[in-house]
């Protein structure tokens, strides 16, 4: 069992070997200067997004009966270089990929307009989906933004109650927004057709996780207060890049 206190430093691919370790591993991490040169942005744009991870509401659906999630949901449309926000839509999954909360509409509140209309932010899910299309082919990308804070407040956070799970669409991103005063936190990613995975800890802002759906699972640990009664939370952005259109109960 691997310490929770040990942050084990994530293998970092630059900005111009992302594509073929995506065709090769199925996955990539990029580090922030990387991921800004992705975006067409420079590295401080991103920090200015902080506050809106202050003002997530709580997820009023874990069926875990938890409450250590708060979150907002997008819904975009990428076409080659031009993003657009497409109307808001409950955000559902099938069974055969969330065992835990597939199957259901979740209803959660509209990303914050100064976050999503941000150039920086359509810097990032352009610069994402040229990835998806370098890796599937060129097309129209159908894109779900997640923003989550997984706090401590009740002793211990999940960001996945699902476990090791895939998504259900073509490409994958998790980014790292912010870590704070907390253990655990592991991001383990494992190949879909064996045993093989890799494991290690998100800690510098904005350092992103791209991930092959098809071809790899994903999960992270639990995360638990550095400090005992001491406030800690891990804030991520997670982007699921689709073909074809939004994932629904008639999809």
């Amino acid at each position: 069992m691997s310490d929770p206190n040990t942050l084990i430093p994530p293998p970092l691919t630059s900005a111009a070997e992302v594509d073929a370790a995506l065709a090769g591993a199925g996955f990539a991490v990029v580090g922030p200067q990387d991921v800004a040169a992705l975006a067409g942005v420079d590295g401080a744009a991103f920090d200015a997004w902080r506050p809106y991870w202050t003002r997530l509401p709580p997820d009023a659906y874990l069926l875990d009966g938890g409450k250590y999630r708060q979150r907002r949901h997008g819904v975009f449309v990428v076409d080659g270089d031009r993003l657009a926000a497409a109307p808001h839509r409950p955000h559902w999954q099938p069974v055969d990929y969330n065992a835990l909360h597939g199957g259901i509409e979740r209803h959660f509140e509209p990303i914050e307009p100064g976050l999503s209309g941000d150039p920086a932010w359509r810097g990032l899910i352009t610069g994402l989906a040229a990835r998806a299309s370098a890796l599937k082919g060129a097309q129209r990308w159908f894109v779900e933004a997640h923003t989550f804070r997984i706090d401590t407040a009740s002793g211990i956070g999940r960001p996945t109650p699902e476990g090791a799970h895939r998504d259900g669409v073509d490409l994958v991103s998790v980014t790292l927004v912010e870590r704070h005063g907390i253990k655990g936190g592991e991001s383990r990613v494992f190949q879909a057709a064996s045993s093989a995975g890799l494991r290690f800890t998100l800690s510098q802002p904005w350092t992103t996780v791209l991930l092959d759906d098809a071809r790899v699972i994903h999960e992270t640990t639990p995360i638990q207060p550095l400090k005992s009664g001491e406030p800690g939370w891990r804030d991520t952005l997670v982007l699921t890049f689709r073909a074809g259109g939004f994932q629904g109960p008639a999809a």
